[in-house]
């Protein structure tokens, strides 16, 4: 087993802190994930598509002197951070992980690539996602299954299962995700790192079929609570061929993670009066939510009234996914995945009114749960009802005796937050009796990441969570025994 390098193992905020110092170089960063990603990935598949000469093209402009100064350097000071394959990289494939695109070159960048080249970043991955992003496992039929690196028999979760699987074994220092139902706090959660679901135009990035898309978005992920803050201030700010997008923060979110401390009571639900728990699940939040009681804080069990949550997102879901690929039904429908089909249908099949109900419902859930949080500053659930699953099993069909309606139920306590346009996020608090990560999700009102940053930093420290990873992968170990 190769030893982890000095820098793979540096946090983010360091390695920007020593190109800035002009100590070490974009090219040698380039260099040495390169030989991580030799080293290990064949194991993990976390990023299968590498554009690692168009990224040394763009580390020698970073790296000339010129563009080391301050007001050039950007927030991310040429670190490299790849981006899932979900997203456009100038270029390079992008697939979608669709049969379909199997040989697609992007023309242009997202809006948030650029966005991020302006801020530093060097893209040199795609990281692996299920086709179109769809389920709770990465796996598609182009690039196949990402494995967790914790034990190489169990699913990394997705959408976003690529760049976690990446963060937790040093192939990445930062990376890019995006969530609709939990897509990069799902697989943060499996792979004991950070994922942040911001609030809608947080982060700007290219409309598609749907200019007012209040679902899905884009995020950052990392290793700890800083590195997230640090990814977070790169992404973030208004770009004008995105309308919804808004203007970065007076204050940096980096700032607001620097200054760890908790308000003096928070609220938790293990279920959020929505969903089954598995037993280890319960037992390790539990434990967390003990542990900030210890340190001082007031815990108190209350959750919004999230009623109708089910019926709203499966219609505003199925409605998205026919708008944006009901086409390639019509054309390729030979190529897609089953779920992806199932998703596509279910949403030509909705009526007007089924549009209306769903959206009217959704406002009166938004007020509910606004009014909350107007009142509690911050919510905890655990991020994932289950431990990793095996990578073979396409997803959570039943809980604690519970079966779930659909393949995706079982991420209903993430896509609560997202219906309810809340920023959350999810941050390692401890592990299962068989060494499974397990996160807790963070959620607060409309745009309140800089204070959910803040009590996670302190969070984190009372967790001793922060240095998990980056791990080497460990091979398959006894499969948890647990009702699936």
């Amino acid at each position: 087993m190769n030893p982890v390098s000095e820098l793979i193992k540096m946090p983010a905020t360091q390695i920007v802190g020593l190109l800035k110092a002009k100590k070490v170089s974009s090219m040698e960063l380039l260099n040495e994930v390169e030989a991580r990603i030799q080293s290990i990935d064949s194991s993990i598949n976390a990023l299968p598509t590498l554009c690692f000469e168009r990224a040394r093209a763009h580390a020698e402009i970073m790296d000339s002197a010129k563009s080391h100064k301050k007001s050039q350097a950007g927030v991310l000071a040429g670190i490299p951070v790849p981006i899932k394959d979900l997203t456009d990289v100038a270029g390079v494939k992008t697939t979608f992980g669709s049969a379909v695109y199997t040989d697609n070159i992007s023309a242009r960048s997202d809006i948030l690539v650029e966005h991020l080249e302006r801020q530093g970043g060097i893209i040199y991955a795609k990281s692996n996602t299920p086709e179109f992003g769809t389920g709770g496992n990465t796996y598609n039929k182009v690039f196949g299954m990402t494995r967790n690196p914790w034990n190489q028999e169990l699913s990394v979760a997705g959408s976003s299962g690529g760049a976690a699987a990446a963060l937790a074994t040093g192939m990445a220092w930062l990376a890019h995700g995006s969530d609709m139902g939990g897509s990069l706090r799902n697989p943060a959660s499996f792979c004991g790192v950070t994922g942040l679901r911001p609030g809608i135009g947080r982060v700007a990035s290219t409309p598609r079929s749907d200019v007012i898309d209040t679902l899905a978005t884009n995020g950052p992920m990392a290793r700890n609570v800083a590195d997230l803050a640090l990814m977070l201030d790169a992404m973030c700010g208004h770009e004008p061929l995105d309308p919804l997008s808004i203007p970065k923060p007076e204050t940096t979110f980096l700032r607001a993670a620097s200054r760890p401390a908790l308000p003096k009571s928070i609220a938790y639900s293990l279920t959020l009066g929505i969903t089954p728990v598995d037993a280890q699940v319960e037992q390790v939040f539990m434990r967390a939510m003990e542990k900030i009681a210890d340190a001082g804080t007031v815990v108190e069990e209350k959750s919004p009234d999230f009623n109708g949550l089910h019926e709203i997102f499966h219609t505003l879901r199925a409605y998205s996914y026919a708008s944006s690929l009901g086409d390639l039904l019509k054309h390729h429908e030979p190529q897609l995945n089953p779920h992806v089909i199932w998703n596509i249908e279910a949403g030509l099949k909705l009526t007007l009114n089924d549009v209306i109900r769903a959206q009217t419902r959704r406002v009166e859930l938004v007020r509910r749960v606004q009014k909350f949080f107007h009142e509690n500053e911050l919510l905890l659930t655990p991020a994932t009802v289950v431990p990793p699953y095996p990578v073979l099993q396409t997803h959570v069909t039943e809980c604690n005796g519970e079966k779930f309606d659909n393949y995706y139920q079982w991420l209903s306590i993430a896509y609560a937050f997202t219906t309810a346009l809340c920023p959350a996020m999810s941050l390692p608090c401890g592990f299962t009796e068989h060494g499974l990560p397990v996160g807790l999700q963070i959620a607060s009102k409309a745009y309140g990441e800089a204070s959910m940053l803040c009590a996670a930093a302190a969070l984190e420290y009372i967790f001793g969570m922060n240095k998990l990873v980056p791990i080497h992968p460990k091979p398959a170990a006894m499969r948890p025994n647990r009702n699936l």
